[in-house]
């Protein structure tokens, strides 16, 4: 990345109110697991990084709103967004701009101030219409030629972590995360 890339990019995250994401490849490695219910039925679950978790706590600390926009539906994904204190949680849309646009009018905060990670074809379209666009490691090579940024890690595991520390850096919030922990 070169120096004028690298500064655009914290130009972006530092305007960054409201960070929205997918979950399937971002929130988590895309595999889905089935297992069996109490009444023998099959429940989809998926597995989330704990790293992930406490950034995105930290992002809400710091006035950073958090969402999801999800093609599918799952009770696993209902309880990580509450686990994480997010604001927005949306599923069972795969068509995601119409959910953009609801959240943009309910919370007031312009697309420029928005950012938004996926790794799929279907999130391309919200990251064309946000300030800061970010595709995870593992994301398809049209989504990282989308984005503005690309993570190191991949989804699920580690690459919310490493944008919530693009955004707090960005914004001059990481100090305060470093203090509250006592880490020099």
């Amino acid at each position: 990345m070169t120096e004028m890339e690298h500064a655009d990019i914290e130009r972006r995250a530092a305007r960054v109110r409201l960070l929205l994401m997918d979950v399937d490849g971002v929130l988590t490695d895309g595999r889905l697991i089935n297992v069996p219910g109490p009444d023998g039925k099959m429940v989809e679950t998926k597995a989330f990084d704990s790293q992930d978790g406490i950034s995105l706590q930290w992002l809400g600390w710091h006035g950073i709103h958090t969402g999801v926009i999800s093609g599918r539906v799952s009770p696993a994904t209902e309880e990580r967004a509450r686990q994480v204190k997010m604001r927005y949680i949306y599923q069972g849309h795969i068509e995601k701009i119409p959910i953009l646009e609801e959240i943009q009018q309910a919370s007031g905060i312009s697309p420029g101030e928005m950012a938004y990670a996926g790794d799929d074809l279907t999130d391309v379209v919200v990251m064309r219409r946000v300030g800061l666009a970010i595709a995870t490691a593992n994301a398809r090579p049209e989504v990282k030629r989308a984005a503005h940024y690309v993570t190191s890690a991949s989804g699920g595991r580690g690459a919310i972590r490493e944008v919530a520390e693009l955004l707090l850096r960005a914004q001059g919030r990481w100090p305060d995360i470093l203090k509250k922990y006592e880490v020099e």
